[in-house]
């Protein structure tokens, strides 16, 4: 085995990947607005958007469960390696074919191209989670994973104001068309292609997958999955409603009433704060037991996380030249205070998985009210903060729904991720009934109540029944 200084490039590479696929899945965010007024779409029709591009989590993450069942883990038979590359190649097809679906002016062409782009990320999500825990020693498996996870999410606190400068000012001609995505999504798509040359050249350490996996589906009889099945579905149904309808709800009059390019900006902050919350989730989750140690390292990565968001949206272009233009402490002052809550809520739920995901999940439900029934900064900053709360709520559920399966982790594993297609049916319903009340504001509704789900899981739903315990006993006992 090569020591773990061998594994530093490899692992930059697959950090890189996380990035990536985190980049490319807020764009969704941006692009949502922007094909709305360009194809004159109501809020059901723009939202297809994210349900053509998490369907394929769902379709994907079937057939990949079906065929583990049946014939054995696919990516296990054809190489991590091989699965990261086809992945990339699938994400790089994806984004080109923005350009010939901008070319017809067609917007089933672009759901079509988001569903492939998607499958790709489906499959990078399946193959670089794993391989990024193996590359290095196995004690510190989770520390390099979270570091990944953290990556993803610094991918998407930078794509709302890359995005919205590149779609709505450096390639637009001042007017909303899609032939503004066309060089972007071409970019990205060679970048997709780059990385995956760039892996096959890689010396990638290989791995096998030994596990047998249960033919049939005896996990079904596990309670708390079943439950935290339904919890995974609610919670990325509501994350991505959220962030969906956040530009169009920025530009309501009795909110901020910004322009799209300005809302992209404060996006950054959202999801900026979620990238804040998971790095400081992966200090208090984790191992460090010098408690006066950690909340000072957690104190440090709230400030350096807020200076780097700061930054990030200080970067603003006009008629195609960059500039610096720092946003005035006055008008944020709201989210540090926020931030310092998400601090707080930390130190309060300690490394309970599941006090944690019942307190955040609480605090979520309240913003959500404020975003709901009040006006102005409070709503507006009131629905930025909702990214810090929500970093940390995936982690913990997912911990919670698979505990003590034991062999039947893996199973469990792939019905977990398959229920990211919540991502595809719940921004539809937020979308329905936004156009029924004929208000945004009000159709924040739905998220709301995918967040109680979440809150009863938390504080009952994810307890292990002894039944459940003497099911995976006997299993252990006859194997």
């Amino acid at each position: 085995m090569s020591t773990s200084s061998n594994f530093r490039g490899p692992f930059i590479t697959i950090t890189f990947l996380f990035f990536m696929w985190g980049f490319i899945t807020v764009m969704n965010d941006v692009l949502i607005p922007h094909l709305k007024s360009a194809f004159e779409l109501n809020y059901v029709q723009a939202s297809l958007v994210q349900s053509a591009f998490f369907g394929a989590f769902f379709i994907i993450s079937l057939l990949y469960f079906l065929i583990s069942v049946f014939r054995g883990d696919p990516i296990a038979k054809f190489g991590y390696k091989n699965g990261i590359i086809t992945g990339l190649i699938l994400c790089g097809l994806g984004c080109c074919l923005f350009y010939p679906a901008a070319e017809f002016q067609k917007y089933g062409f672009f759901l079509s191209a988001l569903f492939i782009l998607a499958s790709g990320v489906t499959i990078l999500q399946i193959a670089a989670n794993p391989y990024a825990a193996i590359l290095g020693k196995p004690e510190t498996a989770s520390s390099r994973l979270n570091l990944a996870q953290g990556f993803n999410s610094f991918g998407t606190t930078l794509a709302p104001i890359i995005g919205a400068i590149l779609i709505y000012r450096v390639f637009s001609d001042g007017t909303i068309t899609v032939d503004s995505l066309k060089v972007p999504y071409v970019i990205y798509g060679c970048l997709f292609f780059f990385l995956a040359i760039l892996i096959r050249f890689v010396n990638l350490p290989s791995f096998v997958n030994e596990e047998v996996i249960e033919k049939g589906a005896p996990v079904f009889k596990f309670r708390h999955l079943m439950l935290g099945m339904i919890a995974i579905f609610t919670y990325v149904g509501g994350e991505v409603s959220i962030g969906s309808f956040l530009i169009n709800f920025f530009a309501m009059d009795n909110i901020m009433g910004l322009e799209e390019v300005e809302g992209g900006r404060y996006l950054s902050y959202y999801w900026g704060g979620a990238m804040i919350g998971r790095f400081l989730g992966s200090v208090s989750m984790g191992s460090l037991t010098a408690t006066a140690r950690k909340y000072f390292i957690m104190a440090g990565l709230s400030v350096i996380g807020f200076l780097v968001v700061y930054f990030v949206t200080s970067i603003n272009n006009d008629g195609g030249e960059f500039y610096i233009s720092f946003i005035p402490f006055g008008e944020i002052y709201l989210f540090v205070f926020f931030l310092v809550l998400n601090y707080l809520a930390f130190f309060i739920s300690g490394s309970n998985p599941a006090k944690t995901l019942s307190l955040f999940a609480l605090i979520v439900i309240s913003l959500l009210v404020m975003v709901i029934f009040t006006n102005g900064k409070i709503a507006f900053w009131s629905a930025i903060a909702i990214g810090a709360f929500n970093s940390i709520l995936w982690s913990n559920i997912f911990t919670l729904a698979i505990k003590d399966l034991g062999r039947f982790t893996s199973q469990a594993s792939s019905l977990l991720v398959m229920m990211i297609v919540g991502g595809a049916l719940v921004p539809p319903l937020q979308g329905a009934l936004a156009d029924a009340l004929n208000s945004i504001q009000l159709s924040f509704l739905v998220p709301l109540f995918c967040y109680v789900y979440v809150l009863s899981y938390g504080l009952w739903g994810h307890r292990v029944v002894e039944t459940e315990k003497s099911i995976q006993q006997l299993s252990e006992r006859v194997t």
